[in-house]
């Protein structure tokens, strides 16, 4: 994959992402791949495994997420090579979440890998999470 390649596919998945949080998952889910190994976490539930199990999450985020403004990514760090490649990314973004009535600000760290599946770009693991400044050890106990 060459850098103008990956900037191509990110350019892809950034809008997917700002579909998914205004409510349509599609643009996301042409981007997923369909084999068993592809995965999905996210901080709305357990990881998806599958096309089977990604496909019901990402209908259920983008029902999770209104009125939301267009996200905002901080690239971290990417990589990208013939078959895989990778970008972990901040994404933030103001949002009415569930049955909250106020905007608020969201900030996910992601990672999204890519595998070249039939000479396409898709998505095998895609894990995010609210993490995206120092905490204390603590907080990874459950109370």
């Amino acid at each position: 994959m060459s850098a103008s390649d990956l900037a191509h596919v990110m350019k892809q998945d950034h809008r997917a992402l700002n579909a998914l949080v205004r409510g349509n998952p599609e643009p996301k889910k042409e981007l997923f791949s369909r084999r068993d190994d592809a995965t999905l976490a996210n901080p709305f539930g357990p990881p998806a495994r599958g096309w089977d199990e990604i496909e019901p999450t990402l209908e259920r985020v983008a029902r999770l997420y209104r009125e939301a403004e267009p996200k905002h990514f901080e690239r971290i760090s990417g990589y990208a090579a013939a078959d895989l490649a990778y970008i972990v990314e901040i994404e933030r973004c103001r949002v009415k979440i569930g049955d909250a009535d106020a905007m608020a600000t969201v900030s996910l760290r992601a990672t999204t890998i890519f595998r070249r599946e039939d000479g396409a770009w898709k998505i095998v693991h895609r894990p995010d999470d609210p993490i995206t400044a120092m905490r204390p050890p603590e907080s990874i106990l459950h109370q």
